[in-house]
């Protein structure tokens, strides 16, 4: 069918009620894409299912229909725009610059805003309202939350739920839920305020520790604070930053995700120091968008906006900035074989590929892998392993395979919801793996320490 030559164009006089979902998007977004299908051999759901209408260019496709007025946002049309991992693959692999994440993340949250103007109310099922929105953001409450889990773990209860078969009883996202749950090691205290720097100060960093890495990850915050301060840096801990926003943007709560934003912006101030390190993947390329999301949102508050933009010129990966600083040599020899995953909100939305793999063949003694589709997401994709399972799973397949055939002893991973994916795909194939953080491999080798697992 023959597009309009006349799109509806923003600002039209349509009644905001009868306005296509989308139309808010900047429409030479969606002209970006010239259909050229280099993207589909990047795209995780096109390879798995082979259907045009799983593909990048497919899905742009059926966005600027239905923006156009030419298709109706049915059913069908959102199973396609859902089963999307946002995984921003093919913005790697586009040579047009298409910038999808900014067509599939507006066009989601103004499909929320939609149907709360016909009056259905957003995300009312038990699981946005509850685990999605209310527990996840928040990690003190999920540090509760978890507390039953790891005296479960200590005792052997969760072995003997699943071989009895009483977590059937569960639904079925709280089943999958306890199955990705990683084994709870000891975090160790609440970081403190302030770390000072080992040696010469390099630099003043601020620590971003989240919501969810800080509850179930938080050794890996110690070991980045103790890597930064091995490389000079002074490290800050603000106790009143909050959840990056991510969980809510990506899921189309996009006003939440901005009073996030303005919670972030006034605690972990940009001006105090010379960076704020993130070492969650997700994390970071919500962080650095800030200043896009207040324009879509408030497009009138340029104050905002300068603020965001300065706050996220200032955020890093942690391996963007050891990388710039340059590395202090890790002394200590860890004898093992790496492969480093491509968390795909590090390598496509944020870029950084190169950096973590040269510090980790810093480290004496390791052994870096290579993997065949080293780019294909894992299949976590935030909260999208809870939301769309079947998918989920056979993308963590793919990539444990690939995974297994190089017959490695450690994945360096550098985002919690990778890490717990590929955990729970090791488990299921009966595979010991360690599953670690890239700062958790230099802090061992900072203080010349052996691998917590024999491997």
């Amino acid at each position: 069918m023959t597009p309009p030559t006349s799109p509806q164009p923003v600002g039209s006089p349509l009644p905001l009620a009868d306005r296509p979902v989308g139309s808010g998007i900047e429409y030479e977004r969606f002209l970006d894409c010239v259909h050229c299908g280099l993207c589909t051999a990047s795209c995780p759901t096109y390879l798995e299912t082979g259907d045009e209408n799983d593909s990048p260019r497919g899905r742009i496709y059926l966005m600027r229909a239905v923006v156009d007025g030419r298709i109706d946002l049915s059913p069908r049309v959102q199973n396609h725009l859902d089963l999307c991992l946002d995984c921003r693959a093919c913005e790697t692999a586009c040579p047009s610059g298409v910038q999808y994440g900014r067509l599939i993340e507006p066009f989601r949250a103004d499909q929320k805003r939609a149907s709360a103007r016909q009056g259905q109310p957003e995300n009312t099922d038990w699981f946005h309202r509850f685990i999605l929105y209310g527990l996840f953001p928040f990690r003190n409450r999920m540090r509760w939350a978890l507390w039953p889990a790891r005296v479960a773990q200590v005792l052997g209860l969760d072995r003997l739920a699943e071989s009895t078969g009483i977590l059937r009883l569960l639904p079925e996202r709280l089943r999958r839920m306890q199955r990705l749950l990683p084994r709870l090691v000891p975090g160790g205290p609440a970081l403190p305020a302030f770390l000072p720097a080992i040696g010469p100060r390099r630099a003043r960093v601020a620590l971003f520790t989240g919501c969810v890495a800080d509850a179930v990850f938080r050794h890996q915050h110690w070991a980045t604070a103790r890597v930064l301060q091995q490389n000079g840096c002074e490290v800050v801990i603000a106790p009143d930053q909050a959840c990056c926003g991510a969980i809510h943007y990506h899921s189309g709560a996009d006003q939440p995700a901005m009073e996030l934003a303005r919670n972030n912006l006034s605690s972990l101030n940009p001006s105090e120091v010379d960076a704020i390190i993130v070492n969650v993947a997700g994390c970071g390329s919500m962080l650095k968008d800030y200043g896009h999301v207040a324009r879509e949102l408030l497009p009138n508050d340029s104050g905002l906006h300068d603020a965001l933009d300065k706050f996220s010129n200032r955020v890093r990966d942690i391996s963007e900035f050891l990388s710039e600083l340059g590395l202090v040599p890790p002394p200590g020899e860890l004898p093992l074989r790496v492969v480093y995953h491509d968390a795909c909100h590090l390598v496509h939305a944020q870029r950084i590929r190169e950096q973590p793999r040269q510090l980790l063949s810093q480290i004496p003694g390791v052994q870096l892998l290579s993997i065949r589709e080293p780019e294909i997401c894992c299949g976590a994709a935030g909260s999208y392993n809870l939301t769309e399972p079947e998918m989920s799973d056979r993308l963590a397949l793919r990539k444990i395979e690939n995974m297994l055939a190089a017959d490695p002893q450690v994945i360096a991973s550098p985002n919690v919801g990778c890490t717990m994916q590929l955990q729970a795909g090791f488990r299921q194939a009966g595979r010991a793996v360690w599953v670690a953080h890239p700062m958790e491999l230099l802090d061992l080798s900072y203080r010349r320490e052996p691998p917590p697992l024999p491997l």
